[in-house]
């Protein structure tokens, strides 16, 4: 009996001795799964919130449809980051984001981390360009600037500007003087009807607001008189506290039927023919555009007005002056006269200081 004791004695130890070693061995697997996993842990944490490996801004584009994981690929590939996609889809299930990245040209900055990146992406911080319509540039300078602005789609060429007149529900399809001069923002895949859509919106509405404000004794019988009256103000001075002036002038020659006579309408009706000077021949040509040889307004704007330009329009100053020529001292400023007597010897002095320089 004792030696079957002894033996069932000798056997439960032996089992509670291997059931110890399969407990050690399982806590030291799970120590070292721990270990592992802390260490994981570790490297995704330094991953998500160590900055990306930029010397200088650049920007990365992440086309609609395209998976993530390409936008990761190519920032392994060019050594930005080095976090595995695993990383990446983690850190965009930890931010709860995973499902809202936006497509889009995204700008990278030195000290920018993954979760910078991810951040950026899910709220559509996207790039943002500025493109600027000058005051005073014709529709056809517009048009060559648009063309080139690289990042914007093309879609003009091959439109002729009665094509796009119609596509803006521009009447008459006369588009010139329609897009208001100001800086414009534009994203990667907006196009450069966009562009145009913004300024002419931008135009309407600058017209609605201050059209109804004008001088009640202005000679201009709508918005689009004044948008024509507008651009011969632009081209004619840059100098801001003399628009108003110049545009009192033109009032007053309309109001009492004496012609407007300004350079700056025959040289857009003469189109490519014009080489940067104008003769006298020129200016006793008949065309829709000649205020020399035509009474009233021209058909249409010569230029894209400002809305300093629109506001003296509307606005015109007091006076008497009928008349006025370039100081030509350089100043871009103008001497102002009531008479015929007196402008013509304004003119002489134009001349004569012209001939100086």
């Amino acid at each position: 009996m004792n030696s079957i004791f002894e033996n069932r004695r000798t056997n439960y130890k032996s089992a509670r001795g291997r059931v110890r070693w399969w407990l050690l061995l399982v806590l030291a697997a799970l120590a070292a799964v721990g270990v592992v996993a802390g260490l994981a842990w570790r490297d995704y944490r330094r991953f998500a919130d160590a900055p990306l490996q930029l010397e200088q801004a650049r920007t990365i584009d992440y086309v609609r449809g395209t998976p993530f994981r390409d936008i990761v690929r190519q920032l392994r590939r060019e050594h930005i980051s080095d976090g595995s996609p695993f990383y990446w889809k983690l850190l965009s299930r930890e931010m709860n984001v995973a499902s809202r990245l936006q497509a889009g040209e995204y700008a990278l900055q030195p000290g920018l981390t993954p979760r910078g990146l991810i951040a950026m992406m899910a709220e559509g911080r996207v790039v943002q360009h500025h493109f600027t319509i000058v005051d005073g540039w014709t529709f056809r300078q517009l048009r060559l600037a648009l063309a080139s602005e690289s990042g914007l789609q093309q879609s003009l060429p091959g439109l002729d500007d009665a094509a796009i007149a119609a596509r803006l529900d521009i009447a008459d399809g006369k588009p010139e003087g329609w897009f208001l001069p100001e800086t414009y923002a534009w994203v990667k895949g907006d196009s450069d009807m966009l562009v145009l859509e913004r300024a002419h919106e931008a135009m309407k509405k600058a017209l609605d607001r201050l059209w109804p404000l004008r001088d009640p004794q202005v000679p201009l019988a709508s918005p689009y008189e004044a948008l024509i009256l507008a651009s011969i103000i632009e081209k004619e001075t840059g100098v801001g506290d003399e628009r108003a002036r110049i545009a009192g002038v033109f009032a007053r020659r309309l109001r009492i039927g004496i012609r407007l006579q300004t350079d700056p309408t025959v040289v857009y009706g003469l189109g490519e023919q014009y080489d940067g000077n104008i003769r006298r021949r020129h200016l006793e040509t008949d065309t829709p555009y000649n205020t020399y040889t035509r009474d009233g307004l021209p058909p249409t704007p010569i230029a894209l007005p400002g809305l300093a330009a629109i506001e003296a329009a509307l606005h015109p100053a007091a006076g008497n002056a009928l008349y006025f020529v370039a100081l030509g001292d350089g100043s871009g400023r103008h001497e102002f006269s009531a008479s015929l007597e007196e402008h013509n010897r304004a003119v002489a002095r134009y001349l004569n200081r012209s001939r100086q320089r």
